[in-house]
């Protein structure tokens, strides 16, 4: 029983990191139909720039919340830069053009970084914690309350603010939402720099536990990628079930039949989901009105 409480623990523990991912990527997807390939770079770049501030003699608070709004800023210019002139192409050159985006950010950290692995310190001390004779280390803690509070949070900003309604109307139906003055291009940038600045709170949960690196942004990309759409793409409860999830399939998997399987869950999983499912387990089927 202790194992499998075990299994659990990691299983949403990183479930919770591919859940924020998944949610940078429904954001996206809903103010502009595109998948964002460079989600994971901005965890990337979370995780880099706390490793680097902290390690320049910031305190860790200060420095986590610099690199958020730092990577914030970065979406902000993505969007306005790359994303914007490029909104009157079709969605596969979009796609295209966030790949592009995605090297260009991994050769930036490369080349001014070096390709070194670099971590932060535990928010809390790093002594295990038992429960029920499994082990929790306390940021694992950290990472499931944090991700819990920004569930929550992006909860109530859809829900009861004017922007957030906006950004839920413009999703919905862009031209409706036009119509009724929703400023559908700051939508866009809003997303961006939203789900920019998720993902940079998930870099830097996570790099106390894995280190983080230039190229360690690519598979949390795609893991979140497959989150979003086991959920269903677009839906923000599905990001979070999809992600909490794939970790635990993840988790189980690497326990009981062996870690060499991890990776290859996620990829199974979305090609099942694409082909049997495309609008996920939590997604509703689309119909057409008549």
């Amino acid at each position: 029983m202790s194992q499998f409480l075990q299994f659990v623990s990691s299983g949403l523990t990183v479930g919770a990191i591919y859940a924020l991912a998944a949610l940078g990527f429904s954001i996206i997807y809903n103010a502009s139909g595109v998948i964002n390939f460079a989600q994971g770079e901005f965890m990337m770049l979370g995780g880099m720039a706390g490793a680097f501030l902290t390690a320049a003699g910031i305190p860790l608070p200060l420095a986590a919340l610099l690199s958020v709004v730092a990577i914030a800023l970065v979406g902000l210019i993505i969007e306005k830069l790359v994303v914007e002139p490029a909104s009157g192409s079709d969605v596969v050159s979009l796609i295209i053009i966030t790949l592009g985006v995605a090297m260009i950010l991994r050769g930036i950290v490369q080349v001014t970084f070096g390709k070194a692995n670099h971590s932060l310190p535990a928010f809390s001390g790093d002594k295990p914690i038992a429960v029920f004779g499994a082990t929790i280390l306390p940021q694992s803690i950290w990472i499931l309350c944090v991700s819990a509070l920004l569930v929550v949070g992006l909860s109530f900003f859809f829900g009861r603010t004017r922007i957030g309604k906006g950004m839920l109307a413009a999703a919905y139906n862009r031209l409706a939402a036009e119509l009724v003055g929703v400023d559908t291009r700051t939508v866009l940038m809003l997303s961006f720099v939203l789900s920019a600045a998720i993902g940079a709170v998930g870099g830097i949960l996570v790099a106390p536990i894995a280190t983080t690196s230039y190229d360690s942004g690519g598979m949390l990309g795609l893991k979140g990628f497959v989150a979003a759409t086991l959920g269903g793409l677009g839906s923000g409860v599905g990001a979070v079930l999809g992600g909490l999830l794939l970790g635990l399939l993840e988790s189980m998997t690497a326990g009981y039949a062996s870690s060499a399987y991890k990776d290859a869950v996620s990829f199974v999983l979305a090609l099942l989901i694409l082909g049997l499912r495309p609008q996920g387990l939590f997604g509703a089927r689309q119909t057409d009105r008549v």
